[in-house]
């Protein structure tokens, strides 16, 4: 059957009789005026095409949509990364559905700003104004790079940080943001290193401990008014661990990694701990939640441990998706 035949199955009816043949083509040209605009069909308001349970939804949107954004850094000149956004609103009953790109559109009016947590609460109100929802909720994930010197060959590399800034607001309009950080750092056993130098000083046997990549996410939230660069987060974690991974690496650098991770040996409690000290000492954060995984080399499974400040209606150390810590 030729497309002319084809195009002759497919018939526009108009009160129940057959019309002209519809055309297989694209009209670049076409322009559209409000008139035909308003012709549209709108089926995230058509009530009756809603199906299921009439209910509220309390997140409907988008996720993973990509733009370039700008950050603060702790110079205070903003730096363009890749970001990944999720952004979402609730949906009240008796509405189908919401438009999704209005999410987008609304998202695109702030482009050209540069982000910080304050940023973050007026897309949140926008979200709420524009689209009529009663709460609305906004992450953005990207990657931060930091310059890191090595240990003792006095080579540089960027080191890349996995950060987010997320927030909500609900139907009172109040405001919530946090900070999300992973640092990636080496832990060294300390069972396993005292074993091994009983090994040595009992029977002159040559023995070496355990180590394993590790990671720890940081969850904070600042006192109002309050700022912290993503430089002071890793200043945090690398004064409370010490033993960051390293990019650019020469013998003495490696034999450096090793005398680290040979003084500061540390189970994961010990990280959650130490990681909590250095938080709660900063008082621009009014509350955090820090959860570790250590990727353990001896055994099939991971350690874990998750604390929080203890602040009420704040954190409560609920963190479960410890897969998403390995690195």
């Amino acid at each position: 059957m030729t497309t002319e035949n084809k195009a002759k199955l497919y018939l526009h009816k108009e009160n129940g009789e057959a019309g002209l043949p519809l055309r297989h083509r694209y009209e670049r040209d076409f322009k559209v005026t409000e008139a035909y605009r308003d012709t549209l069909p709108d089926m995230q308001n058509a009530s009756e095409a809603l199906q299921g349970a009439n209910v509220a939804i309390q997140q409907v949107g988008i996720s993973n949509f990509k733009l370039p954004l700008k950050f603060r850094s702790h110079t205070g000149d903003p730096l363009t990364l890749e970001a990944h956004v999720t952004g979402s609103v609730s949906l009240v009953p008796n509405i189908k559905g919401i438009n999704m790109s209005r999410i987008m559109r609304t998202f695109y009016r702030f482009q050209d700003e540069v982000f910080d947590l304050g940023m973050l609460g007026q897309v949140l109100e926008a979200y709420k104004r524009d689209i009529g929802s009663e709460a609305a909720r906004l992450r953005l994930d990207f990657s931060y790079p930091l310059l890191q010197k090595s240990l003792r060959s006095e080579l540089f590399g960027y080191q890349y940080y996995n950060v987010a800034f997320a927030g909500h607001i609900d139907a009172q309009n109040r405001v919530r943001t946090f900070i999300h950080f992973d640092f990636v750092y080496s832990s060294a056993c300390p069972c396993s290193a005292e074993l091994s130098e009983h090994a040595r000083d009992v029977r002159d046997i040559y023995a070496i401990p355990h180590s394993q990549r590790s990671k720890a996410r940081v969850i904070v939230e600042l006192q109002p008014a309050a700022t912290l660069t993503i430089e002071d987060l890793q200043m945090h974690c690398l004064n409370a661990l010490q033993t960051e991974t390293q990019v650019m690496v020469k013998r003495e650098d490696e034999q450096a990694f090793a005398e680290m991770n040979g003084a500061t040996i540390k189970f994961v409690e010990d990280a959650a701990r130490l990681v909590y000290e250095q938080l709660d000492n900063d008082s621009r954060i009014k509350d955090f939640e820090v959860a570790c995984a250590h990727l353990e080399s001896l055994h099939s499974h991971d350690a874990v441990s998750v604390i929080a400040k203890g602040v009420p209606g704040g954190f409560r150390a609920e963190f479960a998706d410890f897969k998403s810590l390995i690195c």
